[in-house]
């Protein structure tokens, strides 16, 4: 069978910044060394790479969870130049046939079921899409966003500039250009690359599935860390439309938080959420799903089905309860306009429902299954 060919303009992209980073950025910091300067620049800057990508090419542009100021969208778009990872128009199409077609080796750019290597990177080297790799058809509404359509069109001279020019003058102020464009310049550039790659391969291979099985995505704290709360996977391909990948306010989502921060002051609106509702469904009918799986091995698994349903319709009455009744009670803090919502019956209803949805909630959760003989 005849591979692909091979895309030499990534390959080449790849094989000098990788071969500098392992090689002259620990010499010059053995020989050298990097100040603090240098080192604040390189966590800066991965930072605005990385955030450009979260927020701007992937929850905003490729999912449209919220809308932005067009300031906020050409900061994204000058870091998604300096992150070096295309065009935000070839980004997003690449990304939404992603989740179109997850996990079909086919259809999906990046698919997970083809191994770490290729959903990590080996899917940009070889040119496995064909035509497919340059049909924008699915991001005809990005074509209507100017701010898009000019960093498409200028993409070339925007990441030369950035990636060689951010660096350099970082570097002529700090008294030391060598030192900055191999820190703040290829050894920031790398781990970018390889912190967004994770989320295509890792993502797809390591931690929970929470909410469903019908996907590889997975969701794993450790890599929220590394790719600014883009860790908590497979919350993202259930709910995609959500502005949030970390939906606790304990999980480490500073995309989410930034996002919400600019909200307050005008920079970002229409922020999207999938409905609490949903969500807890989501997990539960998953749960239920998983425990039924392994109950088929146990012998008298009959009795044990019979109860665990039961559980689980019990809860579904709890959810849809306290939801309605918290529904009502959205409705009356409305209408009251500004009186204290908190003194009507519906207000201790909703308490009470919550307090009972939440036991059984965590009584479903933690149902033991038998040990096997």
């Amino acid at each position: 069978m005849k591979k692909a060919p091979i895309v030499w303009v990534n390959l080449l992209v790849f094989l000098i910044t990788g071969t500098i980073a392992l090689t002259l950025v620990p010499y010059y910091a053995i020989v050298h060394g990097f100040d603090k300067i240098e080192i604040i620049a390189t966590i800066l800057c991965l930072g605005y790479c990385g955030m450009s990508i979260t927020a701007g090419y992937h929850r905003l542009w490729s999912h449209k969870t919220y809308q932005a100021h067009a300031f906020v969208r050409w900061v994204y778009a000058l870091g998604g130049a300096f992150a070096l990872q295309n065009s935000i128009l070839h980004w997003s199409s690449d990304h939404r046939n992603h989740h179109k077609h997850v996990d079909d080796n086919e259809r999906d750019p990046y698919s997970a079921k083809m191994g770490f290597w290729h959903s990590h990177m080996g899917w940009m080297i070889r040119e496995y899409q064909g035509k497919e790799y340059s049909n924008y058809k699915n991001v005809r509404d990005l074509e209507k966003d100017k701010i898009v359509m000019f960093q498409h069109k200028y993409y070339l001279p925007l990441t030369l500039a950035t990636n060689f020019g951010i660096p350099f003058f970082l570097g002529w102020l700090n008294g030391d250009i060598i030192g900055m464009m191999l820190s703040a310049g290829v050894l920031r550039l790398v781990l970018s690359h390889h912190f967004t790659f994770f989320i295509n391969s890792l993502a797809h291979l390591w931690g929970k599935q929470t909410y469903t099985a019908n996907h590889t995505a997975r969701d794993n704290h450790f890599l929220a860390l590394l790719t600014y709360g883009e860790g908590y996977h497979n919350f993202h391909h259930t709910f995609e439309y959500d502005y949030r990948n970390g939906i606790k306010w304990w999980q480490f989502d500073p995309t989410k938080w930034f996002i919400k921060s600019a909200s307050w002051l005008g920079l970002t609106y229409n922020l999207r959420t999938a409905p609490e509702e949903r969500i807890e469904k989501a997990r539960a009918q998953h749960h239920l799903s998983t425990l039924k799986e392994r109950l088929i091995h146990l012998p008298q698994h009959s009795a044990v089905l019979e109860k665990l349903e039961h559980e689980y319709e019990v809860l579904m009455e709890r959810l849809n309860e306290f939801y309605s009744a918290k529904k009502r009670l959205l409705d009356i803090k409305r209408k009251q306009l500004g009186k204290d919502y908190r003194k009507t019956d519906v207000y201790q209803q909703v308490q009470e429902l919550k307090s009972k949805f939440e036991n059984q909630k965590n009584r479903f959760l933690q149902f033991q299954l038998p040990q096997p003989a």
